[in-house]
């Protein structure tokens, strides 16, 4: 018994002396006689007909990559096929570890266009019972005016190109004036029908409308609100351009092919082994990250604009979510009814003026046809209603004035909001979202960066003593690691990089460019500081010689609370008061209940010089 145990150590080491001082034979024991392994693995994988594996290993000069003086399990239609397969299994996991964040940017994209789309949704019916309840006789005509504004608005917040609030805006009062001209100032021109009033006269309207600039009869209460909304909308136009542009990026990595160098390669690193029978053999790390940094030379080279859109997206998403900037872009965009209110105003208040001008330019406009006495009573209602409140600009009414009008526009007002919640009640707020974006993106931040690794950690999930250096099995990769960027590539000892693919150049230029655009718009790059100084004096001077036409509740007070929110430019003080009936209001839960309605309601009836005051 002690002489068998004996043989057979003996016998134990006489294989390992055999293996250890012949190691060509130990790389060759696995398939030495069969290719059995190798045929097994090809058909596993699917890599194409199992007939093109020969039973045994034999010499193959035609072979172009997995070039070996021994014998072979692969042939160079196997080649072929391993090359189409590596370069699919790559890509394929490519796109793997970039659909979490394709979600993410397509989840966050729709979430914020709906809670854009709810609020300004909101906003445009709110403006609209400003016309039902002070201005009815405008009512019908100017609700397709509102539609179109607010339809702009949409586009400028989702970051169309071709939108302009300025132009958005200078159409709304265009076509506004007319209406006001005809119906409040001398509502003795033409009738109120819509019919009539579009027939009667369309060369004098287009007269009114092409002068309406010179003859400023809406003061300077069109230029504030194109600017309170510039300002307020910035960031979140700012953030629907990036989401766009970022879910493009992540488009154009998963479209771009990799060369045929880069295919040589990776068929070098993963199934030149099995030519030689290793079939279980995995990569060195070394040459594993080597022949992904040089086949994802492209992606890699998006790593720094990628990650500087990234800080960008944080900081807009936590200057969304802050407390004053999201009251900013809510009541700049429910402020735009006191806007238009005031605008209104002004124009009754220097109407005489207005008339004289517009009769120098546009010449006079005849009389309309005699009306009856119900009609003249319907037109002239609202418009006594309206002229009291401009005369409390200018004096002091009795407390009890205006009292029953007061009861019955509050009751038309309350029925004119919309009671039922929209969509944007199930949704999450502006300041919840940007909070969670905040914290979901920044993990992405180097994601292009680290993705040649994250591929090769997928290739060394199992530890080995030994690894495949693409030609032998050795004990650690000899090779030297190179960096991954294009110039340290073109040192890279396992293939040749000569050039990027060109639609990743293109990704990378377009980051480049919008991202720097966006931090000049926005006011945080440094060496856009000087224009936005000249801007911000020239607006202090505008808003400083407004007189009686910039009142605080016009929104020239708020504009300190908004700048403040970008780095860079001044704080300017707010009148006392500004705001404080607003104080109750959480604009962040809006539509929540119908009690935040009526509060609303009653907010915006003091802000606006309704009949009533508060």
């Amino acid at each position: 018994m002690f002489r068998a145990a004996l043989q057979n150590v003996d016998l134990f080491w006489v294989i390992l002396f055999y293996f250890t001082f012949d190691p060509e034979s130990g790389c060759r024991s696995a398939a030495a006689d069969s290719c059995h392994e190798v045929k097994t693995a090809y058909m596993m994988r699917q890599i194409g007909p199992v007939e093109l594996v020969p039973d045994r290993p034999r010499p193959d000069e035609s072979l172009r990559v997995c070039i070996h003086p021994g014998p072979s399990c692969c042939t160079s239609k196997m080649e072929d096929n391993y090359m189409a397969a590596v370069r699919s299994e790559t890509q394929q996991k490519m796109r793997s570890y970039s659909f979490e964040l394709k979600y993410l940017i397509a989840g966050h994209s729709k979430a914020y266009h709906e809670t854009f789309e709810s609020l300004v949704s909101f906003t445009s019916n709110l403006t609209s019972t400003l016309f039902d309840s002070a201005y009815s006789v405008l009512a019908s005509d100017c609700r397709p005016l509102l539609l179109q504004l607010f339809s702009e608005v949409k586009h400028h917040l989702s970051g169309d190109s071709d939108s302009s609030l300025e132009n958005a805006v200078r159409r709304f009062y265009n076509d506004l004036f007319p209406l006001v001209y005809r119906r409040l100032l001398n509502p003795g021109i033409g009738h109120i029908s819509s019919h009539s009033f579009a027939t009667l006269s369309p060369s004098y309207d287009d007269c009114l409308r092409m002068t309406r600039q010179d003859v400023s009869p809406f003061g300077l209460h069109p230029h504030l609100l194109v600017s309170s909304l510039s300002r307020a909308l910035g960031p979140g136009r700012a953030l629907s351009r990036l989401l766009r542009l970022a879910g493009e990026v992540v488009n154009a990595t998963d479209r771009a092919l990799l060369s045929r160098e880069c295919g040589r390669g990776l068929v070098r690193m993963q199934y030149c082994s099995h030519c030689r029978g290793l079939t279980l053999i995995r990569p060195c790390t070394g040459l594993c990250i080597n022949i992904m940094r040089g086949c994802l030379v492209g992606v890699s080279e998006l790593g720094v604009p990628w990650g500087n859109l990234v800080i960008l997206l944080q900081r807009i998403a936590a200057t969304l979510a802050t407390s004053s900037n999201h009251n900013s872009m809510e009541l700049a965009l429910l402020a735009v009814r006191n806007h238009v209110n005031d605008a209104i105003l002004h124009a009754q208040l220097h109407g005489p003026r207005i008339t004289a001008t517009v009769e120098k330019v546009c010449g006079t406009q005849v009389a309309a046809p005699m009306m009856t006495e119900g009609q003249s009573a319907t037109l002239h209602a609202p418009i006594r209603a309206t002229f009291v409140t401009s005369e409390k600009l200018a004096v002091t009414a009795s407390p009890s004035a205006g009292a029953p009008a007061h009861q019955g526009l509050l009751v038309q007002q309350q029925r004119s909001f919309p009671l039922k919640g929209s969509r944007g009640d199930k949704s999450r707020s502006l300041k919840k979202l940007s909070r969670e974006f905040e914290g979901s993106i920044q993990r992405y931040q180097w994601f292009f960066s680290e993705l040649p690794e994250m591929l090769c950690e997928s290739e060394m999930e199992v530890e080995q003593h030994t690894c495949w250096s693409g030609q032998d099995v050795v004990e650690s990769y000899a090779g030297r690691v190179v960096g991954s960027s294009l110039k340290a590539q073109r040192e890279n000892p396992e293939m040749t990089v000569r050039n990027t693919d060109p639609l990743l150049k293109g990704a990378k230029r377009n980051l480049e460019q919008l991202t720097q655009e966006l931090l000049v718009e926005l006011g945080w790059e440094s060496k856009a500081s000087a224009s936005r100084e000249e801007e911000d004096a020239g607006s202090a001077q505008t808003d400083g010689s407004s007189g009686d036409d910039c009142d605080d509740e016009d929104g020239c007070g708020a504009s300190g609370e908004e700048s403040a929110l970008i780095p860079g430019q001044p704080v300017s003080s707010k009148p006392p008061g500004a705001q404080q009936h607003l104080s109750n209001f959480t604009p962040g839960n809006f539509l929540s209940n119908v009690e935040d309605l009526h509060l609303l309601a009653a907010a915006l009836r003091c802000r606006s010089w309704l009949p009533d005051p508060c």
